[in-house]
């Protein structure tokens, strides 16, 4: 019995984690190719976790009309609207800092 409380809990404990995590809107995967969340990780490419999403959506506009220069990003950003942008800053800014 114990080892089926232990199952019992465990199961609990993983359905209120996925229940408090918001589901990552479409795109937000790709850019932690670049934008990575760890750590450990060095790169000179900010991280986006964390960040306050009106300066995450205001970098992504300038980068998309081509205010902000850049090798990739503007790229990139040409490819989002303006209500993708801001699902995707609001994501990230909930999302824990490194």
């Amino acid at each position: 019995m114990p080892v089926r409380r232990v199952v019992i809990g465990i199961c609990m404990a993983l359905a209120a984690f996925r229940a408090g995590a918001a589901e990552a809107p479409p795109g937000a995967s790709s850019c932690l190719g670049c934008h990575t969340a760890s750590a450990a990780v060095e790169t000179p490419v900010p991280p986006l976790t964390g960040l306050p999403a009106p300066r995450t959506a205001e970098a992504m506009r300038a980068f998309r009309s081509g205010q902000r220069p850049g090798t990739i990003m503007p790229r990139l950003a040409k490819g989002f609207s303006d209500d993708e942008i801001a699902a995707l800053a609001a994501w990230y800014e909930t999302q824990p800092a490194p």
